[in-house]
């Protein structure tokens, strides 16, 4: 793939094996792996990491991170420096750089294992999420499915229009 803008779509049942491999699917995988084999792993929401193009990954990081220091700098942020700890420490812990091995292999690290709750010889869902692939413990995938697809028609007419 050469357009980094090209949605990433699809839906797949995959089993992790024991090491706690996970193999993502060609037409994941390659949109991923365009720009060279490392991926940024992030933890989204309990039993559900995000694999994002390194490159997409960090710009959009650096931008955000930009804006808070900046604003750390020119102290407008001197009354929530609770919460601007907080952000620095879900960013140490919230993702981190992986490759995609051959045949678009992931093995997941620790600490991501215990947030993804898939254990190895059970199987995972991985998703096509736009700009990113997702990788879903079959039981948060379904209860997220069933409170977001109904409101499918609504956001499709709304980002198409």
């Amino acid at each position: 793939m050469t357009n980094p803008h090209e949605f990433i779509q699809g839906e797949f049942t995959r089993t992790l094996d024991e090491r706690f491999r996970l193999s993502v699917p060609t037409e994941l995988a390659e949109p991923l792996s365009a720009a060279g084999a490392e991926c940024i792993l992030v933890k989204e929401r309990p039993g559900c990491l995000s694999l994002w193009p390194a490159g997409i990954w960090r710009q959009q990081l650096a931008a955000g991170i930009a804006v808070v220091e900046s604003k750390i700098r020119a102290g407008k942020l001197q009354a929530q420096l609770e919460e601007v700890q907080t952000l620095g420490r879900l960013l140490s812990t919230r993702h981190r750089t992986v490759q995609l091995a051959g045949r678009g292999r992931l093995s997941i690290p620790e600490g991501f294992r215990e947030f993804l709750q898939v254990e190895p010889g059970a199987d995972a869902v991985v998703v096509g999420a736009a700009v990113c692939v997702e990788i879903w413990q079959p039981a948060a995938w379904v209860a997220h499915l069933e409170t977001r697809l109904p409101e499918f028609g609504r956001l499709f007419s709304q980002l198409s229009s």
